[in-house]
C-alpha cells in the first residue's frame, strides 16, 4: 500500500492509508506531521465556519481553474501549486464535504500534472466523516504556507481525452467504455443544463454519486468492480469518464483507476460542453438506445427501393399484422410473418427461424418491425423473440402507416417478391436459411435457473398483477404507462421517473412477466431503450 511506511502495522486497520484513501484516524494522528499537506476545496463559507486544523484552502483559485473554459498555462498551475505549499517527497491529502467531486478533480489536476500518484491522497468520507468521528475542527485561519518547491516536468497525458479521440472511442464500443457521471435527471433529459437535453452517444449512465457510500466514503474495490461488470464495462476496455463539464467525472475516474486500479482510464475533460461546443453540431440522445426506434424517414432511405438497386440494402422488415390488414397495404419489400406465427412459436425457436427464413428474413440483417402503430404487444413479442434468435439487429418502427403515406412515401398491396434474384437488378428477397445462434437469458422459463449480479426483480407488465406471487421483490409497471396514445415510448425522463417511482432499480436483475407475453415484451424494449443492463422475460 502507499505510504504504508508512515505507520505501525498494528495501526492499519483503524488509521489507515488504503491506496489513494485515508482514514480520519490516521489523518487525525498525522496532523502535526510537517511531511503532510492537507487541502480543503470546500468553499471559502464553509472553510471559514470551520475546519480541519491546519487544512489550507484552496477552493476559489482552484474553483476558478475547474470551471476556466480555456487551457490553464503550465507556469500558472505550477505558481498556484507551489503557493499551496506543494513540494515533492509532501503527503498531500485533499478533502471536501466528502460524498463530492471537488476533491477528486483537484486530485485529478495534480495526477495529470505529474505530482506522484504515491504521494497524492483522498481523505475517505470526507469533512462529513471527519466531524462523524469527533475528529477536532477549527475556525482559525491557517496561515499561508511556505512555498512549495513542486515543478511541472511531464504532463500524465494518458490520464486525459480530448474531443477527436474521445469521438473516435464511441464508435467502438467493443475497446472502449464511456461513463456519464451526471445524473439521471441530467442523463435522461429532464435537467436542460446545457442548449440541448440529454447525454453523449453511447455514454453509460454512472452517476458519480453511485460510487459513495451513504456516509460519503467510497465503496469498495469489490463493489465498484461489481457495478462496472453489470453495465457491462470491462478492464481490457479503455474507459473514458465524463460529465457536464469534466468536474464530477473525476469522480469515476479516481474511483476505477485508483480503487479498482483498471490500468486504462481517462477522463474527458471538455465533457458534454466540449461535445456540445463542437461546430459539427455532434448528436446528442435522450434514450440510451433510441436506434431501437425507427421513423419514416430512416426506413424509407435504407429499406427502400434506391438502396435495394444499389444492392446494399441489409433491412429486412418484418410486418407483424394479420394478412388481411397487410393486403390492404404496406410498406414496400415488407415480409409479413403474422404476430400469430411468433405467438405460437415462443416455445418452438426452430420452427419459427425456419419460418423466418423461408419468408425472406435474413439472420445478418436489421430487422424492422412493423405494426402500424409503434410499439404494440405483437411488435414487442416480434422485438423479443428476434433478439432471442440472434438476429443481428432489431428495431420497431414508430410510425403508423397513415404518417408514411403523408410523408408522401407509397404504399402498396402487393406481396413482397420472395425468391431467387433471375435478372440484374431483380428486387426480389432471396430466401435464405435463418441462422439462428440464440441469446442466453433473454427468455427464461423458470426464474430460479438465471442468476446476476443483483437480486432479481419482477416487473409485472400487465394491468393486473397475477394472483401467483414470484419469489422475490415484485413491482408493478403496467406497459401502457410508459407509451404514448400513438405506441411511441414516452420521453427518456418521464420513463425514468415512472421506473423510479414504481421502485424498479437499475442495479437489478430485471424479470418482466405478464399473462400476455406481449405486455412483458413492451416492458422488456422500453426497459432496453432506457439501457438497463439485466433484462429478461419470464415465459411460462
Amino acid at each position: 500500500m502507499y505510504g504504508s511506511c508512515l505507520l505501525p502495522a498494528r495501526s492499519l486497520a483503524a488509521e489507515r492509508i488504503d491506496g489513494n484513501l485515508v482514514s480520519v484516524p490516521w489523518l487525525e494522528k498525522n496532523l502535526r506531521d510537517p511531511g503532510v499537506l492537507v487541502l480543503d476545496v470546500l468553499p471559502v463559507q464553509a472553510y471559514a465556519a470551520h475546519h480541519i486544523p491546519g487544512a489550507v484552502s484552496v477552493f476559489d483559485p482552484f474553483n476558478d481553474l475547474v470551471y476556466e473554459s480555456r487551457e490553464t498555462p503550465v507556469p500558472d498551475m505550477q505558481e498556484l501549486y507551489r503557493s499551496w505549499g506543494i513540494s515533492p517527497g509532501k503527503k498531500v491529502v485533499i478533502y471536501d464535504q466528502g460524498g463530492e467531486m471537488l476533491a477528486t478533480r483537484l486530485f485529478f489536476s495534480l495526477y495529470y500534472d505529474g505530482f506522484p500518484a504515491r504521494d497524492l491522497f483522498i481523505l475517505d468520507g470526507g469533512f462529513y466523516q471527519w466531524q462523524q468521528q469527533g475528529a477536532p475542527v477549527t475556525r482559525e485561519i491557517t496561515p499561508v504556507p511556505q512555498r512549495g518547491s513542486f515543478a511541472i516536468k511531464k504532463l500524465n497525458e494518458d490520464a486525459r481525452a480530448e474531443l477527436p479521440e474521445f469521438l473516435a472511442a464511441s464508435g467502438d464500443l467493443a475497446r472502449n467504455a464511456l461513463l456519464d457521471a451526471m445524473g439521471p435527471d441530467w442523463h435522461f433529459g429532464e435537467v436542460l443544463a446545457l442548449n440541448k437535453p440529454g447525454h453523449i452517444p453511447n455514454a453509460i449512465s454512472l452517476p458519480y454519486t453511485d460510487l459513495y457510500h451513504t456516509d460519503r466514503t467510497f465503496k469498495s474495490a469489490e463493489e465498484i468492480g461489481k457495478m462496472l461488470a453489470h453495465l457491462g464495462v470491462r478492464p481490457e476496455q479503455q474507459i473514458y469518464t465524463q460529465c457536464g463539464g469534466g468536474v464530477a467525472g473525476s469522480v469515476p475516474f479516481f474511483a476505477i483507476k485508483f480503487i479498482l486500479k483498471y490500468p486504462r482510464v481517462k477522463l474527458f475533460r471538455g465533457s458534454e460542453v466540449g461535445w456540445l461546443s463542437d461546430e459539427r453540431d455532434l448528436p446528442y440522445w435522450t434514450y440510451d438506445a433510441p436506434f431501437l426506434m425507427r421513423d419514416s424517414n430512416w426506413l424509407q432511405w435504407w429499406g427502400g427501393r434506391t438502396i435495394r438497386t444499389f444492392g446494399s440494402a441489409q433491412v429486412s422488415i418484418v410486418d407483424v399484422r394479420p394478412p388481411a390488414a397487410f393486403a390492404q397495404g404496406h410498406v414496400p419489400f415488407a415480409l409479413n410473418v403474422p404476430a400469430e406465427v411468433f405467438k405460437n412459436n415462443i416455445g418452438n425457436l426452430d420452427r419459427l427461424a425456419r419460418i423466418l427464413g423461408a419468408a425472406g428474413v435474413h439472420a445478418s440483417d436489421e430487422a424492422v418491425v412493423v405494426s402500424g402503430a409503434g410499439l404494440t404487444k405483437d411488435s414487442a413479442l416480434a422485438f423479443l423473440l428476434l433478439q432471442k434468435l440472434g438476429q443481428k439487429r432489431v428495431s420497431v418502427f414508430m410510425d403508423s402507416l397513415d404518417t408514411w403515406a403523408r410523408l408522401g412515401f407509397p404504399v402498396t398491396g402487393d406481396a413482397t417478391a420472395v425468391g431467387l434474384r433471375k435478372v440484374r437488378h431483380d428486387l426480389s428477397i432471396p430466401p435464405l436459411s435463418y441462422a439462428a445462434d440464440l441469446r442466453p437469458e433473454v427468455i427464461v422459463t423458470d426464474p430460479k435457473s438465471t442468476h446476476g449480479l443483483y437480486p432479481k426483480v419482477f416487473v409485472v407488465s400487465g394491468k393486473d398483477v397475477p394472483a401467483k406471487a414470484e419469489d422475490g421483490k415484485v413491482v408493478h409497471v403496467p406497459y401502457t404507462d410508459l407509451l404514448n396514445a400513438d405506441g411511441s415510448p414516452k420521453a427518456a425522463k418521464d420513463v425514468w421517473n415512472i421506473l423510479t417511482q414504481a421502485g424498479v432499480p437499475r442495479y437489478a436483475e430485471l424479470v418482466c412477466y405478464s399473462g400476455d407475453p406481449g405486455e412483458a415484451a413492451a416492458n422488456y424494449f422500453v426497459l432496453k431503450l432506457m439501457g438497463y443492463p439485466d433484462v429478461k422475460v419470464l415465459v411460462r
